[in-house]
């Protein structure tokens, strides 16, 4: 069972790994992943509805980066979303993320960007450099808006006040003065036009010589597996024994309710359109549910179906036995990982890579960027060895020559 590559992880990081030695390189890879499919928290499947869903949550791509976009795509068509969402709050649904449509729901009636502008600055909390989630909101729109929109979602989802969480958690989240109420703000923003799953396949099968072990702890084999080089992806603590103690994270739970054309009828009301069961894509509860959120994934994948599928998301506290979702973004934390990777780069011949072996929360591009830069160092330390090793044999000639 001799391999050039074991790759713990089957999911984008190391599918991505596979496919690119194998495939540039012709080395043989041999990926061991514990769940009974591919593709890790992007997974997603037909369910007995007969609607697409995301299995572990909604993973909505979008990328700015040509090199990304031109390599997935060798594997998928796409089908374009402009990602958009709605917040529950008061009763009503607001425009969210906050924009100039947003203020007009506040206000009651029509204003402008001039007039939204002098709002904010006139509610903003002056603060030169945030130094957590609390602070980088408040500083952008002040109290009122950050305890309508913010504070108890992000306690709800983090189980932490916003202040003790670093500023990067709800410093992704972007306030525009203008109508834009995209969710996002990448360029490109779409989703494999047959699905997530169908892309991983023929990554795949586009890869000669990679072996998949469905199904199997990774400690059941490292030791029965001969390989030159390891690719980790699973989480960085469990790799080293936990030896300096468990990183924590934040779990979720996630509870499916499907419904047929009938029943969809007395939602339209609310939906806007037949056949849905609200009005956007992901509508945000952050205040007196126990869940964070209800995503529709049918909005954005566009699929033509008379039922359809909504997914009520409960954050968890995470245990051995659940999935670890979310890294927990505090300065311990952050101390606490820099000790497990100062280990990591000790050891030769192994990769740490994707977002549990970093303890770091990425995109889905950026995880996929990470892995074709990591693909592209191990080229070129191979190159490097190939031309020391020429260069030692040329002058072992010339040694020969000359005696």
């Amino acid at each position: 069972m001799k391999t050039n590559f074991l790759i713990i992880g089957a999911g984008l990081s190391g599918l991505v790994m596979a496919e690119r030695l194998s495939k540039e390189c012709g080395a043989k890879c041999t990926i061991v992943e514990k769940r009974d499919h591919i593709g890790g928290n992007a997974q997603d499947e037909y369910d007995e509805a007969g609607v697409l869903v995301h299995k572990y949550g909604p993973h909505y791509f979008r990328t700015n980066s040509p090199r990304i976009l031109e390599y997935l795509s060798q594997f998928t068509e796409w089908h374009s979303v402009d990602y958009k969402i709605l917040s529950y709050s008061d009763g009503r649904y607001w425009n969210f993320p906050i924009n100039l449509n947003t203020f007009e729901q506040f206000l009651g009636r029509e204003s402008s960007t001039e007039e939204f502008e002098a709002w904010l600055e006139s509610k903003r909390i002056p603060i030169e450099n945030p130094a957590n989630s609390e602070e980088v909101i408040v500083s952008q729109v002040g109290w009122e808006l950050y305890e309508k929109f913010f504070k108890n979602y992000t306690l709800k989802q983090w189980k932490k006040d916003p202040k003790d969480l670093d500023a990067s958690v709800c410093g992704r989240i972007p306030i525009r003065t203008n109508r834009d109420d995209r969710y996002l703000r990448e360029d490109f923003q779409a989703l494999p036009k047959e699905g997530y799953h169908r892309l991983f396949q023929r990554m795949l099968e586009s890869s000669p010589g990679v072996e998949l072990l469905l199904g199997t702890d990774y400690h059941d084999v490292i030791e029965k597996i001969p390989h030159d080089h390891l690719i980790y992806t699973g989480p960085i603590d469990e790799y080293f024994d936990f030896c300096f103690g468990p990183l924590p994270y934040r779990s979720l739970r996630f509870e499916n309710e499907s419904f047929g054309s009938e029943e969809l009828k007395d939602r339209e009301a609310i939906s806007g359109k037949p056949g849905y069961w609200q009005p956007a894509m992901q509508v945000n509860y952050p205040n007196d549910e126990a869940f964070t959120r209800i995503v529709e994934i049918k909005h954005a994948t566009g699929q033509e179906c008379a039922n359809t599928t909504i997914v009520r998301e409960y954050p968890d506290n995470y245990e051995p036995g659940k999935e670890a979702y979310y890294p927990i973004p505090t300065p311990e934390t952050a101390a606490l990982y820099r000790r497990y990777a100062e280990k990591a780069e000790e050891l030769e011949n192994v990769s740490f890579i994707g977002r549990l072996a970093t303890y770091r929360y990425y995109n889905m591009d950026q995880v996929v960027g990470m892995a074709l830069t990591e693909f592209e160092k191990l080229m070129a330390e191979e190159r490097s060895r190939g031309t020391k090793a020429e260069s030692r044999e040329l002058e072992r000639g010339a040694e020969l020559t000359a005696e």
